[in-house]
């Protein structure tokens, strides 16, 4: 699976899901979202050194969302998704999206003392309906599809190398290389010679019909190999329902998050991290993966999560009256996993 970091002896987790993330990859240091399985959790013994290496963070205030709708996609999905994005800087009910993103990755901030970003705004979105580059992509084909939205014809995205990040966003009949057996989405950067210029951008795939136990877990019972067993769950945690009523949509949400925050302290794979090499870094979501609430993370348990009166699981509010549930992020200052949900 891979070897231990240097001096972090007690990070085999962390290197066992870099391993996972680039592996069979063209992209040797693209860093993914890999699917759920709950031996990946980081528990209270491990040693966790998040460390600073020198590389800016997004931090333009706003910071414009360019969104790419690869394949076919209903109109209530992308309302989903849309809302999801503009929580991250609007007000709601706490606790919020907007909470979530202030009180961990807004604490990250590179050498000239610029923190992360906590305005964002989607400044243009491009339909890829019909499938430009096939609908089945490798991770490199993401940087064409982005080179082909922004040299569209009639209506090109703009090229926003100084305060612009990219989305792709493949609904559930897309296929990825390694999306459902490795992978939930990725973040990395454009090459010039690709796009035109260097830019962050990040994947992340509707699973609803192809893998929902593996990219949509806990909205569908977790598929971890033997382990499973016929009940799913993961270790006894109970299939939640979805807070906006699509797994597929809902499980998207959560991936988009832990992508955005990763991209966001660690965009050129030179910021924020665990390890000593950027081929193989563990970044602020990974050592998180699968915990939304106090007691995450053992045996599969979710945590301490709400429940709305239909019954539907969330632990952060939203705009137009929207639910979400969103993984907890690495906090800097606590040295722990933490959310805005937390009782501490």
């Amino acid at each position: 699976m891979g070897r231990l970091l240097p001096r972090h002896p007690s990070l085999l987790l962390a290197a066992a899901i870099a391993a996972i993330c680039i592996s069979s990859s063209n992209l040797a240091a693209v860093r993914c979202a890999p699917v759920y399985r709950p031996d990946y959790l980081v528990d209270g013994n491990q040693l966790v050194d998040m460390q600073y290496h020198m590389g800016p963070v997004v931090s333009s205030s706003p910071t414009n969302l360019y969104l790419i709708w690869y394949g076919r996609w209903e109109p209530a999905a992308q309302a989903v998704l849309r809302d999801f994005l503009a929580s991250l800087s609007a007000p709601a009910p706490f606790p919020a999206v907007s909470d979530w993103w202030a009180r961990t990755p807004r604490m990250y901030a590179d050498q000239t003392g610029a923190n992360v970003t906590g305005a964002f705004t989607v400044a243009g979105e491009h339909s890829d309906a019909g499938y430009s580059h096939g609908a089945s992509l490798r991770r490199i084909d993401m940087q064409s599809v982005i080179r082909s939205a922004v040299y569209a014809y009639p209506d090109p995205l703009p090229l926003d190398p100084y305060s612009g990040a990219y989305l792709v966003l493949t609904s559930p009949d897309v296929q990825v290389d390694e999306f459902c057996r490795a992978v939930c989405g990725f973040h990395y950067f454009t090459f010039a010679s690709v796009v035109g210029v260097t830019v962050p951008y990040a994947w992340v795939g509707n699973s609803g019909t192809q893998c929902p136990g593996k990219c949509a877990y806990p909205f569908a019972a977790a598929e971890y190999g033997a382990g499973a067993g016929a009940g799913g769950g993961g270790g006894g945690q109970a299939v939640l329902r979805p807070p906006n009523g699509d797994a597929g949509v809902d499980g998207m949400v959560i991936v988009l998050g832990h992508e955005l925050a990763e991209m966001s302290t660690n965009p050129l794979v030179n910021a924020w991290y665990a390890g000593d090499t950027p081929t193989a870094p563990t970044e602020i979501a990974d050592l998180c993966l699968g915990v939304y609430g106090d007691g995450g993370g053992a045996g599969g348990l979710v945590g301490n999560v709400s429940r709305a009166p239909d019954g539907s699981a969330y632990n952060v509010n939203g705009v137009n009256g929207r639910r979400f549930l969103v993984q907890w992020l690495w906090n800097p200052v606590r040295g722990a996993c933490y959310g805005p949900n937390s009782s501490y």
